[in-house]
């Protein structure tokens, strides 16, 4: 599971809620938690901007929903 999923719902927000109180598209929180690489889409690879919303959002630090395994170019 994604760290960005994981803070999600340890606060207890949908990805609509989460989408309309970072400002940012439900499609775009969609595709950071997919499971599937064909749809998945890399957190580490957003514009900061984007990044920066949802930690905000979620009351934590970017460092928290961004993934380190990816970090090295592998995948989580």
């Amino acid at each position: 599971m994604y760290n960005l999923k994981k803070r999600r719902e340890a606060a207890g927000l949908s990805q609509s809620q989460l989408a309309k109180k970072a400002g940012i598209r439900v499609r775009m929180i969609q595709a950071f938690e997919a499971e599937a690489a064909s749809v998945h889409r890399d957190i580490n690879k957003a514009a900061a901007m984007t990044v920066w919303k949802l930690a905000e959002a979620l009351d934590c630090d970017v460092i928290d929903i961004l993934e380190p395994n990816s970090f090295d170019g592998s995948e989580a």
